[in-house]
This record gives structure tokens, C-alpha cells and sequence, in this order.
């Protein structure tokens, strides 16, 4: 999974669909009437952030004449992280607020200090890989604030028309897809090590995959068993394609300095044909390239055995605490029902280019969505997806990053690699107190 550092710098180098906010009110919160008046805590102080925080204050507002949404901002990254835990500890969280889903979610303590949303009505409109990051096994504590993206390959549409290319289902069949590509000479495989974040990509996207062969891999993987490591098959399939990409040179020449907004560039234009990626970076082709978005298609990361699954990363949640009571506990929950409504969906298509499905079937995407969604909305009409490990899982080394460029430019070999990474992670599974480790 991705470090806080590594999502940071995805999302602010998008500008992409970005997540909500919150400040203190003002109006009392006693009897049972509800309030005029409740604060919303942003997912960060950018301005992506900011602005759609805004929106859906105003949007409310003006949906609900009377009524104000306070709007507050808060740092990215560990800042952040550290201010929404010590706010919910305190007892001086807004009444609403926007988080993570998944692993960071369940550090908040959400049986104790958050407040069930399970009978709320929009709930049954929830996918069940969301439900799964937002709940307990008492409850179900959020609500969605944007689309899902997915890991996989990203690939020019009209260079596989050309070469009379099929979307590759396994890996055998991508690599032999990047042999044709390479003889027609166009980089077969993008690789962008100019952002280092990028690196992850041929491990990360295929949790899917590594999930499908083996359901129970994250939980033995948290829990320290002796099969559930990247040294070890299914895991390990990440590292050795990192290292048959490099070895049998499908790889841009620039590889160690083209980032990855350029990398965009070359496959928008056809200059390169795959790239191993996350579909929210669609975001940045709009903007540089925007008459050829709908020239970059998806596929799932090819599987080393059986079918292709997509991985598949979650929005963040919207949140109340329990500190959040009587009329105001009213006004956040309607706040928050709003927020998937289609007022709210409106809101949200508005504020940036969908990267994926959303996780509601409340909220629908629209005709202009890039093509690379109605690509991955197939896996999940098939059933054929799974979440990031992140989502699983709290355990990540921070060094993958690092551990994959050497891996990628032949510094290491595969085995090395995986070892190494097997190091990093039980480091920091110790650094977190991690039962069993």
C-alpha cells in the first residue's frame, strides 16, 4: 500500500478528487430539536481539498435554507493524522469529518468514538468492499466522499488497434503484447522512477491477484505466518516481473528521471503503450492532453496464474464522532445522507474527473467520464476485483519504493528484493506493536 507521504503527493500532483472538511459550530446541541449549525473537518488543507469541502457546504446550504456548514482545514500526512486523533481523543472533534478508510480507519478507535451509521438509508446503497473499510464487526461508521480508483496497467488504445493487440489477461500474455509493441518501436512498458512512489505499482496492483489465488493471505500476513511472505509465491510475482520488465529491456531508456506526469504525456501521445499505474492519475492527461483521454484504456494487473482481478483502492469516509449529540447528531447525519444524495453526487462529479466507479449506487457517473472507468466498471460487473492491501491490512514497509527501483533498474534481483522488503515490513510491523511479530 501506499505510505501517507506516497497518497499525498498522488493527490496533490493531481489535483484530483479530493475529500472533505469541517469547523467548530456554534448553535446548542441540547433537547431534541436539530441544530441550524455544525462544523466539517476537510481531509486536508489543499486546495483541491478546500474547494470541495466548500461545495458541499453550500450545496447543503442551499438545499436546506437556515442551515450553515462551518467549513475547517487541517494538514496532509502525519500532521493531519496526528491532529484527527488527538481532536477525537479530546473530545473536540467536529461534527463532522473526513478520513481514511481501511487500516487507518480502524486506528481511530471507531467503536468507542464514533457513531453508528449501519441503519441509516443510504447505507444499503454501499458496495460491500467499502462497507468492509468503514465497519467493525459491531458497525458501519461512513460514508463515501468521492469515486474508487484501481491499480493496473494504463494502455494506449489506438497503438493495440494497430498492432492488433488483445488486452492481456495473464502475464505471459503481456509480456509476449510487449515484444510486439517493442518490435513496432514504441516503449512497450512505461517506467517513471523520476516520482520513486511509481515503483510500487507492479506489487501494489496486484494484490488483487495475490488475493484471488489465496483469500486469507492479509490476515496470515498481519498475523506473521510463514506463507504470507513477498519472498513466497503468490506475493512474490510482483518483484519477479519489476525484474523481467528490466531484464528483457521493455523499458523506457529514461527510466531512472522521467516522472510520472511526463510518462503520462508519451502514452497520451502514443510514444509508449503500457504503464503500470493508478487509474486516478487521469486526472493530469485531462489537463495536459485532454483530446486524447479517451485513447488511454485499463487493464487489470496481468495475473501470473488464473484471471486478472482489479485492485481496487476506496474514497476516504465521512464521519461523525461521538461527540456529536442530540440536534446536531440530527443535522450531521442529514449532512452526511446529502453528501451521497444526488445533490451531493452532483457535487462530486463537478469537483474533479472520476477515476473509477463510486461506492454507492446512489451517485452515477457521467457520459464524460474517461473511457479507462467504463474499463474498470467490467471487472466489477464480472466480480473480478479485490481490495488494496492497505485497506486489509495496517502493515507496510516504507522502504518498497526504494527496495523496487533497485529491483527495477538490476541493482537486486528478485529474491533479494522480496527478502529485503520481508525485513522492512516486520520492522515496522514491530514499530507498531503488532500481536505476533
Amino acid at each position: 500500500m501506499f505510505s501517507r507521504k506516497t497518497t499525498t503527493r498522488v493527490v496533490a500532483t493531481l489535483g484530483g478528487i479530493a475529500i472533505l472538511g469541517a469547523t467548530l459550530a456554534g448553535c446548542s446541541s441540547s433537547g431534541g430539536s436539530v441544530a441550524k449549525e455544525i462544523s466539517l473537518l476537510a481531509g486536508g488543507n489543499d486546495p483541491a481539498n478546500t474547494k470541495l469541502a466548500k461545495d458541499f457546504a453550500a450545496a447543503f446550504e442551499k438545499e436546506n435554507p437556515g442551515t450553515k456548514i462551518k467549513v475547517e482545514t487541517r494538514p496532509g500526512g502525519t500532521d493531519g493524522d496526528n491532529l484527527v486523533k488527538t481532536r477525537l481523543s479530546t473530545g473536540e472533534m467536529n461534527d463532522v469529518f473526513i478520513y481514511n478508510s481501511g487500516s487507518l480507519f480502524q486506528v481511530l478507535h471507531p467503536d468507542s468514538q464514533l457513531q453508528p451509521l449501519t441503519d441509516e438509508a443510504w447505507a444499503k446503497d454501499l458496495t460491500s468492499d467499502f462497507k468492509k473499510t468503514v465497519s467493525t464487526s459491531k458497525a458501519l461508521y461512513g460514508a463515501p466522499t468521492a469515486t474508487t480508483f484501481d491499480g493496473g496497467v494504463l494502455y494506449n488504445k489506438k497503438v493495440y488497434e494497430k498492432l492488433g493487440l488483445k488486452v492481456p489477461n495473464t502475464w505471459n500474455e503481456f509480456v509476449s503484447n510487449s515484444e510486439k509493441i517493442k518490435a513496432a518501436g514504441i516503449v512497450p512498458v512505461l517506467v517513471t522512477y523520476g516520482d520513486t512512489w511509481t515503483s510500487q505499482l507492479p506489487v501494489l496492483a496486484d494484490f488483487a491477484n495475490v488475493n484471488a489465488t489465496d483469500p486469507k493471505w492479509a490476515d496470515d500476513y498481519t498475523a506473521n505466518k510463514s506463507n504470507a511472505k513477498y519472498s513466497k509465491e503468490p506475493a512474490f510475482a510482483g518483484f519477479e516481473h519489476t525484474k523481467e520488465i528490466y531484464d528483457k529491456q521493455l523499458m523506457n531508456k529514461d527510466y531512472a528521471s522521467l516522472t510520472n506526469v511526463n510518462g503520462l504525456k508519451e502514452l497520451a501521445t502514443g510514444q509508449a503503450a503500457q504503464y503500470p499505474m493508478l487509474s486516478v492519475v487521469i486526472g493530469n492527461v485531462v489537463q495536459s492532453n485532454p483530446d486524447q483521454v479517451n485513447d488511454i484504456g485499463y487493464f487489470a494487473m496481468p495475473a501470473a496464474t488464473g484471471d486478472a482481478h482489479a485492485t481496487v483502492w476506496e474514497p476516504n469516509g465521512a464521519y461523525i464522532p461521538k461527540t456529536t449529540t442530540g440536534g446536531k447528531l440530527e443535522l450531521a447525519k442529514k449532512f452526511v445522507a446529502f453528501i451521497n444524495s444526488p445533490a451531493g453526487c452532483k457535487v462530486q462529479n463537478d469537483a474533479g474527473v472520476p477515476a473509477g466507479p463510486f461506492a454507492t449506487s446512489a451517485c452515477t457517473l457521467p457520459d464524460s467520464a474517461p473511457a479507462l472507468v467504463h474499463d474498470i466498471l467490467k471487472y466489477q460487473d464480472e466480480k473480478k476485483t479485490g481490495l488494496a492491501l492497505e485497506f486489509l491490512s495496517p502493515i507496510k514497509g516504507p522502504n518498497l519504493e526504494k527496495i523496487l527501483i533497485q529491483v527495477g533498474s538490476g541493482i537486486s534481483n528478485a529474491q533479494e528484493g522480496a527478502a529485503l522488503y520481508d525485513q522492512d515490513v516486520k520492522a515496522q510491523a514491530q514499530q507498531l506493536g503488532i500481536k505476533g511479530w
